[in-house]
């Protein structure tokens, strides 16, 4: 088969690298791709146009495209090469509104009772900062659209909420704010792959949004995950029946069939899980997190997945865990230094590195972005793979590199 890998994140070179792994796989191609990707696949040059990615591959003759990042996802790309009839591991654009509207989503579980935070939707900024001095803090607010995970803020005061609703109200283009109740808990995620019947929850994880250690700074798209988290079985299944069969349902009552991954981000409160977000692809970190945990054929998956085919698969997992810490450029999220020199070692027993914003200079490896390199370590306990991928670390020449030195911490402290 010849299999695409759409995105050019640590995301995608862990889709890529699982994908190159499977024995129905005869060539990849990832677009854009990334340095990284580049030892793995042919790299297709591509500007983000859906539609001349769905012509290219159908030229080519694709015969599987996964696909990673959300905008592409958003914008339709699944819709682009079912047209065609190309195979694509993804939702449609309808489906991704999941993520692509916090609003549309937010309706979603209400009308189909699905647990979440109190909220109210503005586009008008007075009335919604009316709505502010009525609550109080603290309070979340989000950016209703697609901010690539850096368009939440939650306040404890009021001057930061209504500045957090200025930003996202007064753009020129306009705008769409969800206020919500802020909710107390453990935060985790549960992926899972459907092909719109049949749903395949992957091992709990938990990402780490914010930049400094102590879920401080501000919100990135992620600084680090770590897989399994432990979740107790009782909880698990509460997230399959009353979070995401119900999402799949209601979907399927409005003439939607959701085929790919679903992503519910979740604050586990005293009343039960509580989803924060949906998302309509892997997490980035977490897919690199739980790729190198999954024993199954991810290109035989995502085929099942596409063709509707899921019923009687099992998932089967490697034992022990697994941990990623994402290096970040100096001044990520909101101006990364892009261009510095990156010395990679070969590494060790037990580490995975996946590359993110990295490209070729003048046959120079160098920083291309925010979130640079993602370091995994894998082991029979968390502790293990904390150890190898933070033992790593030291011995990658990225000057200036910020990282999270207590990735894990809270995971660690819930299973004790």
């Amino acid at each position: 088969m010849k299999v695409l890998v759409v995105g050019s994140g640590g995301r995608e070179h862990a889709l890529l690298w699982k994908a190159a792994q499977s024995p129905l796989v005869e060539r990849l191609y990832a677009a854009p791709g990334n340095a990284g990707m580049a030892e793995l696949a042919e790299l297709v040059p591509w500007n983000g146009e859906v539609e001349a990615l769905a012509d290219w591959a159908l030229k080519e003759g694709m015969d599987l495209t996964l696909v990673g990042p959300e905008a592409p996802l958003v914008e339709g790309i699944a819709d682009a090469f079912q047209e065609r009839g190309l195979k694509i591991f993804g939702p449609t654009q309808k489906a991704a509104m999941i993520e692509g509207s916090k609003a549309f989503a937010k309706a979603l579980m209400e009308r189909y009772g699905i647990p979440t935070a109190r909220h109210r939707t503005f586009q008008d900024p007075l009335l919604a900062l009316e709505y502010l001095e009525e609550v109080g803090v603290p309070i979340v607010v989000k950016d209703s659209g697609l901010a690539a995970g850096k368009g939440v803020t939650v306040a404890f005061d009021l001057h930061t909420a209504k500045q957090a609703v200025a930003n996202i109200l007064n753009r020129a283009e306009g705008g769409e704010v969800v206020i919500e109740e802020y909710l107390e808990g453990e935060e985790a995620t549960v992926l899972a792959l459907t092909d719109g019947k049949t749903i395949l929850p992957l091992l709990p994880s938990q990402d780490h949004k914010r930049l400094l250690d102590g879920d401080q700074g501000p919100m990135t798209g992620g600084m680090g995950a770590i897989a399994p988290y432990p979740m107790d079985p009782a909880t698990l299944k509460a997230v399959e029946e009353r979070i995401l069969r119900p999402l799949l349902e209601g979907l399927e009552a409005e003439g939607v069939v959701y085929r790919g991954v679903v992503y519910a981000g979740l604050m586990l409160t005293k009343e039960g899980p509580k989803v924060l977000e949906f998302n309509a692809r892997f997490g980035d970190p977490e897919a690199q997190a739980l790729l190198p945990l999954l024993e199954n054929d991810l290109v035989e998956l995502a085929l099942r997945v596409a063709e509707g085919r899921l019923a009687g698969t099992r998932l089967s997992w490697k034992e022990g865990a697994s941990a990623c810490v994402v290096l970040a450029a100096p001044g990520y999220p909101e101006s990364p230094k892009k261009g510095i020199p990156l010395h990679l070692p070969e590494p060790p027993e037990g580490v995975l590195l996946f590359h993110a914003g990295t490209r070729r200079e003048e046959g120079r490896l160098v920083s291309a972005g925010g979130r640079v390199l993602n370091v995994v370590g894998l082991g029979a306990t968390l502790e293990e793979a904390l150890e190898r991928a933070y033992g790593f670390i030291p011995r990658i020449g990225f000057p200036g590199a910020v990282y999270r030195k207590d990735i894990g911490a809270r995971a660690l402290k819930a299973s004790t």
